[in-house]
Formats: structure tokens, sequence, C-alpha cells
């Protein structure tokens, strides 16, 4: 029993590169497409409702509700590339490719292999949550010196939503289930947290429920230094981002020892 909880743990801090590197050079083919199809999401809400909703809207807080929904497209873009990359290419790779199961004739462990994983997954999203920031910050609807400190929140949120997936893809026997995940939680979480209209809209049972949400900590966060303002509760939301990234890691290693080491 040590030996298999051991196996599901990281093995050192630095294996998981591997994987990463692993990741980086299969994706690095379809790069440009990977990038487009990442952007192209939020990009349509960012400017559909941005310039078509934002004329009847107006201002929101005080300024232009394009350059509102900029920091929650950010956020979102953070959200849904990490997940689709954890949910879908991840499993891939337990499941049909049995990739993870060539890695772990290495020295590699089965925690090696998750956190790298989970890694790629928040690279992907810092990839994507970046390349909107910078066309927001082009268009002027973000303040350029203040966006570098959103940066790393990017990085944090793809990692909690990657960590979230995980768990997911632990427990999902096929591709079929995804789907329900993403239904049932990314969709009203979009609407829940203040992405695309102020959670004080909502009435108060939801606005609670939203203060518990990873998306919520994150737009928060990323909002703020988009528009150029400071962030209140700062070490709140980051705590809440990191326990989000940590707690999920160990549930689905314990899930994937479960799983793949019976």
């Amino acid at each position: 029993m040590r030996e298999l909880c051991a196996a599901a743990l990281p093995a050192n801090a630095w294996n998981w590169i591997a994987v990463w590197r692993r990741n980086y050079l299969a994706w690095k083919k379809v790069a440009l497409a990977s990038i487009l199809g990442n952007l192209a999401d939020p990009m349509i809400y960012l400017f559909g409702l941005g310039f078509g909703l934002g004329v009847i809207v107006g201002r929101v807080d005080g300024t232009p509700y394009v350059a509102f929904l900029a920091g929650g497209m950010v956020a979102t873009s953070a959200m849904t590339s990490a997940t689709f990359e954890t949910i879908y290419a991840a499993f891939a790779r337990m499941h049909a490719q049995r990739t993870w199961e060539a890695i772990l004739y290495t020295q590699l462990t089965l925690g090696d292999i998750v956190l790298g994983e989970l890694a790629w997954a928040a690279t992907k999203a810092f990839l994507a949550g970046t390349g909107i920031t910078i066309v927001a910050a082009v268009l002027g609807y973000a303040a350029w010196p203040s966006i570098l400190y959103a940066l790393p929140v990017i990085a944090l949120t793809g990692l909690a939503f990657a960590s979230l997936a995980m768990v997911i893809t632990a427990l999902a026997p096929s591709y079929d289930y995804f789907v329900f995940y993403q239904t049932l939680v990314l969709t009203p979480m979009l609407f829940l947290c203040g992405a695309v209209f102020p959670i004080t809209q909502l009435p108060d049972v939801f606005q609670q429920a939203a203060r518990f949400l990873p998306l919520a900590h994150a737009i928060d966060l990323i909002r703020p230094a988009m528009l150029g303002r400071p962030a209140d509760s700062m070490g709140l939301h980051i705590g809440a981002l990191c326990i989000y990234a940590v707690l999920p890691f160990f549930l689905s290693a314990a899930l994937f020892r479960r799983r793949l080491m019976p």
C-alpha cells in the first residue's frame, strides 16, 4: 500500500518536466491551429457581445462594456483551454493512446504524469488568456502596464481548472461523460461569476454561491489588472485559486492510482 501511494505522487520536483516537454513537442506540430481554436470562442464573445450588446448596455461600473467583458473573457479562456486540454487530450493520452502506460515503464511515477499534464494545460491556458489580453490592450480596452499583473493569475487560473478537470478525467469511463461537466459546471459558472455581467445583478443566493467558484476569484483578480484598478481581497482570491489547484491534484492522483494500479 505504501508503494502504491508513493507511485501516485511525484517522485521529485522536476520529473514532470519530461511529460510537459513531450506534450509540447507533440503540440508544436499543430501550434497555430491550436492557438486559433482556443482564441476563437472567447473572441467571438468579446466582439459579438462587446460591440453588439455593448451599444445597448453602455458603461458598466464606470467602464465601457467591452472593456468590462474583456477581463471576463480572459479568465473564461483560461478556464476552457485548461479544461478541454485535460478532459479530452489528457484523457486520450491516458485511455485511448495509452501514452501514460508507456511512460510508467520509465522512472516517472503516476504523480509525475499528472503534474506534467496539469502544467501543460496551465501553459495552454496561459497562451490563450494572454492572447486575448494582448488583443484587448491593442484595441485600447486594457491598460498596458497593469496587464502584466494579470499574466501570473491567468496561469494560476489554468492550473486550478486543469486540476479540477483532472478529477473528472479520472472518473469518466469515456468521452461521452465530459459533456455533463461542460453543460452543468462550466456553462453555469460563466454566467454566475461575473464574466458577462456584474455579479451584483444576481439574486443574493446566487451571489453567495458565486463567491465559492474559482472563476469568480480569477475574474476578480484579472479584470482590475486589465482596467488598471487595485484588486480587493487579493490574498483571498489567490489563496482560493491555490486551494482549487492543489487539493484536486491529490484527489485525482488517488483516483488514478485506483483506476490504473488496481
